[in-house]
């Protein structure tokens, strides 16, 4: 599958919005949701990241929600070419339901991003809802520091403020995700 980025999605849709058509390819990238698809849940990987939580209540009522009107939204995933396999982005909770319904199948919706940008789009997708434990966003900031991302990209790429990120970055206490943070001249 041809990796494409962010920009191409906007590309696709200024295109609709001065009422062009869009291709199979730029519609698979700019509508995933139309193209879901049944995989076998054996093949499907819950992520081990995922800052969003869910309370009790709330997952009982999204069980009984598949229960009673079954799976209106596809768990989103990324496709891992190497293991052959689906990464969870968004539906971690889906997923887990399907487990505890011993389905053999799930519907999902995959997106067209590289398997290393997958933190980035579980939060992206998740940012709206649910808590966000401090602890696990701080370890997903700090590994995407080490990845060579930087305050900038991270802020735009998590849907965060500059100073939420500095926060996170100092909550995990490693030195080592400062080294290339830029200090005012006060400190010189």
């Amino acid at each position: 599958m041809k990796k494409l980025n962010s920009t191409t999605v906007k590309q696709a849709f200024e295109k609709m919005r001065y009422g062009y058509d869009l291709s199979e390819e730029e519609k698979r990238l700019a509508f995933p949701c139309l193209f879901a698809e049944l995989v076998p849940l054996e093949k499907v990987r819950f992520n081990d990241y995922n800052p969003n939580h869910v309370a009790p209540k709330e997952m009982r009522l999204l069980k009984h929600s598949i229960e009673e009107d079954g799976y209106t939204q596809p768990i989103v995933v990324i496709y891992d070419d190497a293991n052959d396999l689906y990464i969870v982005v968004d539906g971690a909770h889906r997923y887990k339901n399907a487990v505890k319904f011993k389905l053999s199948h799930v519907p999902v919706s995959v997106i067209n991003r590289d398997i290393n940008d997958r933190m980035a789009a579980t939060i992206r997708h998740n940012r709206a809802r649910g808590e966000h434990k401090v602890a696990q966003m701080s370890n997903i900031v700090a590994e995407l520091v080490m990845l060579g991302w930087d305050d900038l990209t991270i802020s735009k790429h998590l849907g965060m403020e500059p100073d939420e990120v500095l926060r996170l970055k100092q909550n995990t206490g490693l030195a080592e995700i400062f080294k290339n943070h830029e200090y005012s001249p006060a400190w010189e």
